[in-house]
This record gives C-alpha cells, structure tokens and sequence, in this order.
C-alpha cells in the first residue's frame, strides 16, 4: 500500500537533481485549475502525470501543460526519447498501411499534416522525398493495387503510379519489374530536433520535467478507482532515492514499458504481455548507388514490419531496415551482425547494384508489440493501436502497441488524449 505525500520534499529534491541547468526551473508548477468534467481530490501534487518521455509522450505533455493545470513528465532515463522515439527509421508516414477505421489510419493521416506544420513553424529538420513501394512479381503487384484503391476510395491519399520511363530517369538504380507505386506525402524528419521542440512547448508551458525518475507502483484512489486521483511510487535511478507523487490524472505513454505500467494497475486477469520486435539498421557510406527517394517492397502477409527498406537521413545518408527480429527484452539493441546476409539478400531485390561490402551495422530499435508474428497491415491477426481510459477506472488514459506510426501521429495521438480526458 502507498502512503501519499502530497509536495514530498523527497520528490522536490529528485527533480532538482534530474532537471538540468538549462531547464527553467527544478520544480516548476503552474495554478491549479479544476475541470469539472474529469472531478478529482483538491489535494493532488498535479492534475497530469504522465508516464514516459518518449516522442508521443512529449506530445502529449506539451498539449496537457498548455491547456491547464500543472502536468509532470516522468521519464525512467536521463534523457526524453533515448528508446523507440531515437531508433526508427524517422519517417513521416502517410497512413496508407492500415485499415479505414483503426486508429492508426485515423490518427496517422492528420498527424502527419499537422507534423509538417510543425515542421514549417519551428523549422524542424525534415523533408518531403516521398516513397516508392515497389513489386518484382504479380502477387506484389495485386498488393500495390489493392494500397491504390484504398488510398483513391477510402481514405483519401494521395498516390500515384510511376512508369517505367520515370523510374528509370528519377532512380535508374532501383528494380521493380512489375511497378512502382508512389506516396508524395511521405517524408523523413529529425526526430531529436522534434522532440527537443516539444520539449521547449512543454517547458514553456510550464511543465515539470523529472528525470530518473522510474514509476514502480501505481494505486488509484477512490470508490471508483482513480476518481479521487492517483498515486505514484517513484524511483530515482541515479541515487535509489523514493518517493511517492499524486496526480488528479495518469497517462500510460510508457512505450517499451506501457505493459509493466499497465500490470502494476489490473487484476491479474487482465495482465498484458508485450512481445519485442527487434529491427536492425545497417548504413550504407558508398557514393553509388545513389537514391534520393524512399524505397519500400510492396507489403507480405506475415511480416512483423513493412519490410527492409532503404530510407535516407537529412544529410542524404542511406541506411537500410529495419528487419523483424523477435527478442525476449527490449534491452537487446545490438545490432545483430549476423542478419546482415539476410538484410543484402532483400534489399537487392529492389537495388541490385548494391556494393555488399560497404554496409556497416547502424543501430538497432525495438517495436513494442502485443501480439507476436501479426499481420502489419489489416486482416487476420492486426493489432491497432490502444488509446482509452481503461474500463472501470477514472482519469487513466492507457496507450498500449504505439508502434508505427507513432512518431507521424504523435500530435493527434495527444489530442484524442486530451478529448478522452476533457470531452
């Protein structure tokens, strides 16, 4: 059982020593302001706590700090997005994978417009290159057919067919026997220089930011559980210190660390388990072949990912991957040097004068999955993104499988929060 200690001193003293000299204050609160839709305990250290300093969790900080109240950023690491959020492959998606009515296409297609006017206002690296998805046989080719008619139908994205002539003037050096399909929207950005931007919101906001700072215990208060707040046990990495927080709200944006948030909450029988997708990322130094588009094979049933792809960084830098490697923790992030036979058998399906000896391992990112060896698209096995608050619980909003998309939908992932909590 937690003892609350509203205003610990403990807590005071931890985030004094986890913020940094730069941040505008150790222990930076705003007024409190009470909401009557979402009724809590007059006595709670903050209205917003939320669980995790990834890209979406910054996000959804940053939005919750500047509606109101005062909102505190709990980040196990000592420093925001060191997992998922800085090792992918910095893609803005378009939304063109997933079914009509998950929220992954829901929350992917405006998040991706309101990423690039991001972008625009805070001249945040990124650039629209656009993506090829490529076939080298028929059954691809139904695959891109089937993209085409959705995005044309049903959701309303912008695609196009590339002949022949083109592909060989914009990108000679890429394959695709059968056909190219091409999303203009789809870009690359620099997702250190994005979440250093929602950082500075959050901050200006007002928000609390407190490193170090691991979440080992949660217990909800009152008839309803968490009607009358929440509180927190909250661990110091560096020091071991604890120390226990209240908060009128939680938001479970723990990404790696979602389903352990999640656990210390539920009965035992509604326990999650949460599968680790690892993908390796080897970079690719040579001059030639030189590409300036994203290339991705068209999607196979079966897949834990899109497929190894070639994506580009903002120097123009080639790398390649991510792969589907299923591992038993999400601290595996060597990168596994032994895939890279597998990694040059894919990718010169679609670039067959790849110079093999000049890849090089990169890095390597784990996608929190809840489901293992799923569909990635749609059909049998997909699972959606999670974004509720949970049954029988007040003020706890859970984000469960935020993989991608996550990074292109981080800003409307914070909005639907904000609606769920206040609308």
């Amino acid at each position: 059982m937690l003892t609350a200690h509203p205003h610990s001193h403990r807590l005071k003293a931890a985030l004094a020593q986890v913020c940094k000299a730069d941040f505008k204050s150790p222990y930076q609160r705003t007024s409190r302001r009470l909401f009557s839709s979402t009724p809590r305990s007059l006595s709670s250290d903050f209205t917003h706590a939320v669980i995790g300093g990834g890209v979406v969790g910054l996000a959804i900080a940053q939005s919750l700090a500047r509606r109101g109240g005062s909102t505190v950023l709990l980040e196990r690491h000592s420093a925001v997005g060191t997992e998922t959020s800085s090792r992918n492959s910095e893609v803005i998606h378009a939304g063109i994978y997933y079914g009509a009515d998950s929220l992954k296409t829901k929350l992917c297609i405006p998040g991706k417009d309101q990423l690039y006017r991001l972008c625009e206002k805070h001249d945040i690296p990124h650039r629209r290159t656009g993506k090829w998805i490529v076939a080298q046989n028929d059954t691809q080719v139904e695959a891109l057919e089937r993209i085409y008619r959705f995005c044309s139908d049903e959701i309303n994205v912008p695609v196009r067919w590339v002949g022949r002539e083109e592909v060989a003037r914009r990108e000679p050096a890429v394959r695709a026997e059968k056909g190219v399909l091409e999303s203009p929207t789809t870009g690359i950005i620099d997702s250190h220089a994005l979440m250093m931007t929602l950082l500075g919101m959050f901050e200006d906001a007002g928000g609390t930011l407190a490193l170090t700072s691991a979440v080992g215990a949660i217990q909800p208060v009152g008839r309803v559980p968490g009607s009358q707040g929440w509180v927190l046990g909250v661990r110091d990495t560096v020091s071991g210190e604890e120390s226990t927080i209240t908060a009128d709200t939680i938001i479970n944006s723990a990404g790696l660390g979602a389903v352990d948030v999640h656990n210390m909450i539920v009965p035992n029988d509604r326990r999650k388990q949460m599968f680790y997708a690892k993908g390796n990322y080897f970079s690719y130094p040579a001059s030639s072949p030189k590409v300036n588009t994203l290339v991705y094979p068209a999607p196979e049933p079966g897949h834990g990912g899109l497929g190894t792809h070639l994506t580009l960084d903002m120097a123009g830098r080639i790398k390649f991957g991510p792969d589907v490697e299923w591992v038993d923790s999400p601290d595996d992030l060597a990168v596994n040097t032994s895939r890279l036979s597998e990694t040059i058998d894919e990718v010169k399906k679609y670039l067959p004068s790849l110079d093999e000896t000049q890849l090089q391992p990169d890095y390597a990112g784990i996608r929190p999955k809840l489901a293992k060896a799923g569909a990635v698209a749609h059909g049998k096995g997909f699972v959606d993104f999670t974004i509720r608050e949970e049954e029988g619980y007040k003020g706890w909003i859970n984000l469960l499988n935020i993989e991608s998309p996550g990074l292109t939908s981080c800003l409307s992932i914070s909005d639907k929060v904000t609606r769920l909590l206040y609308n």
